[in-house]
């Protein structure tokens, strides 16, 4: 799972691969398009509406979830299970 981050609000939600897709649902939801990626090392950004990438203004800080941190995390705050937990929400 990755996290990206609104550049409109500052949500962050888990990228198109998880399966609760919770980035692209803020952008349905809020109309806020523009999203960067919140992982350590990256700094692109991705329009929803245009399905491109997009060159993203400068963002207050933090650029990234901590390097050192697990996603999903925290870590040692997220049941083992957690998988299988939102596979269950989405049926």
């Amino acid at each position: 799972m990755h996290l990206r981050r609104c550049t409109a609000c500052g949500h962050i939600g888990c990228c198109d691969d998880s399966l609760m897709r919770h980035a692209a649902a803020h952008w349905r939801s809020s109309g806020h398009p523009i999203i960067r990626s919140f992982e350590p090392g990256e700094d692109w950004f991705w329009n929803y509406e245009t399905d491109r990438y997009y060159d993203g203004p400068d963002l207050a800080p933090p650029e990234s979830r901590p390097s050192d941190e697990t996603v999903p995390g925290p870590r040692g705050r997220v049941p083992t299970d957690w998988a299988e937990i939102l596979r269950n929400r989405a049926d």
